[in-house]
């Protein structure tokens, strides 16, 4: 896969599980990757085959660290903590649709969840991850989860946390985040 010039970070999107098939919310359960998402992982590492990076990162979670083995990095990665999902307190391995029974219009950005991460909170793992992917130097991979990956895209960009409620982002996808002259931009999302 070619990648541009200015391209500083991939973002990979986990392969899907039987919890984000459903639409479960699954933040700290360590759900692992269905026969689907392994195989969506294969095309992962052929989209992403022969690409150099500086520094590998992925969440601890086994459905990110599977994906990034599967794609040819993880004897590469380095886990870390700060690309783990929003951890979704009491609305772990709740739907939307359940929750709205109780919260009406809930989402994630604009609500929250109680016993969890506040979107400030997570905004901070973010912007160390931003911070550290720009002290690496080179191109930088990260295998996370969707609502985080959203919150850094904003992030990347100058948004609030709140603004990846703009940013879709679907299972075992590619985003890229890069440059135009000196501002951040994203290049690519839900490639």
């Amino acid at each position: 896969m070619l990648i541009p010039d200015d391209v500083s970070v991939v973002l990979v999107r986990h392969g899907e599980t039987e919890w984000s098939s459903s639409g479960r919310h699954t933040s700290f359960s360590d759900i692992p990757l269905t026969p689907h998402g392994r195989d969506v992982a294969h095309l992962l590492a052929a989209r992403l085959a022969g690409v150099e990076f500086s520094l590998v990162l992925s969440s601890p979670r086994k459905r990110a660290r599977e994906t990034c083995t599967i794609a040819g990095f993880g004897d590469r990665a380095e886990v870390t903590d700060d690309l783990a999902e929003w951890d979704y307190g009491e609305y772990e391995g709740r739907t939307t649709a359940d929750i709205r029974t109780t919260v009406p219009d809930w989402t994630i950005f604009s609500h929250g969840a109680p016993g969890g991460e506040t979107a400030d909170e997570v905004a901070v793992r973010a912007d160390r991850l931003i911070e550290r992917s720009e002290r690496a130097g080179g191109l930088v991979a990260m295998f996370s989860h969707g609502h985080f990956l959203r919150v850094l895209g904003a992030r990347w960009i100058g948004l609030a946390p709140s603004g990846g409620a703009l940013l879709g982002l679907d299972t075992a996808t590619l985003s890229f985040l890069g440059h135009e002259r000196e501002q951040h931009v994203l290049r690519m999302w839900n490639g």
